[in-house]
């Protein structure tokens, strides 16, 4: 476990839902109003979110869920659409009575939650979407092709990826899977046909989109999505790789809280 993130994130609930044929582990913590977290691709709760989920369910029910083919969640026989994903957080919203909730999903766990709010509006009062595109043209090009400039600095290091294997099989059900899952989620980001603008511009939600400076997300394809989304906050995080944005506890942690509270101007 790496030493910038805290060793003793404990949930004060866990278990497994099964929703569309998938039995879906989640974690609780905390109490308050309800705050769901949808992690990256390849990664698990702790790797993405183990820096800053205590601070954030200080205050909050933090319900942070381990999508299809991830974490502890076993995959099943079924292309890990977003239509799929977004269905499953709604199904476990369900299985928790759970009407409506804050949503906050980074990476593939930002476009999951995108599709939530586009396909569920009611389910999602705020959103905040960390390293996330709505077109696949939102990518800087060495990440959908990383001999377009090899060496980029945005891309993962040997060390990141590593981090991300051992931490898939530690807990998954079917450890000798990582590589296998990881080529059946590529056409899932980096294939995907995205929103329309028009999409985007019908988002009632009150969203904040988190960004980093050295992102997958090209800038100017993050300052568009302000554009277009009526009232949406945009924060760009200094010296800040996507792998490491939701590392960045000292600046995300108060740019999200500040949002999510209820007096926080649309």
């Amino acid at each position: 476990m790496s030493e910038d993130r805290d060793s003793t994130t404990y949930p004060s609930s866990a278990g497994y839902a099964s929703v569309n044929g998938l039995n879906l582990y989640y974690e609780v913590h905390g109490t308050g109003r309800p705050l769901v977290l949808l992690h990256g691709g390849m990664l698990t709760i702790d790797l993405t979110f183990g820096g800053i989920l205590p601070a954030l369910a200080a205050t909050r029910q933090v319900v942070a869920v381990e999508l299809q083919g991830h974490g502890h969640t076993g995959d099943i026989d079924r292309e890990p659409a977003l239509s799929y994903l977004a269905d499953d957080v709604a199904g476990l919203l369900d299985h928790l009575g759970i009407d409506r909730a804050d949503v906050f999903g980074f990476s593939l766990g930002g476009l999951t939650a995108l599709q939530l709010a586009v396909a569920r509006p009611a389910r999602v009062d705020r959103l905040v979407l960390a390293s996330t595109h709505y077109r696949p043209d939102g990518y800087h090009p060495e990440v959908r092709d990383p001999s377009a400039r090899p060496g980029s600095p945005r891309m993962p290091t040997e060390s990141d990826f590593q981090e991300m294997y051992e931490a898939y099989t530690e807990v998954a059900p079917d450890p000798g899977r990582f590589e296998a899952f990881a080529e059946k989620l590529q056409p899932t980001v980096h294939a995907f046909e995205g929103w329309s603008a028009e999409t985007l511009a019908g988002i009632e939600a009150p969203v904040l989109l988190l960004v980093g400076d050295t992102d997958f997300v090209r800038l100017e394809h993050a300052v568009e999505m302000h554009g277009l989304i009526q009232g949406s906050q945009l924060g760009v995080l200094p010296g800040t790789t996507h792998h490491n944005l939701p590392r960045r506890a000292d600046l995300v942690v108060p740019m999200v809280k500040a949002f999510l509270s209820r007096s926080a101007e649309p």
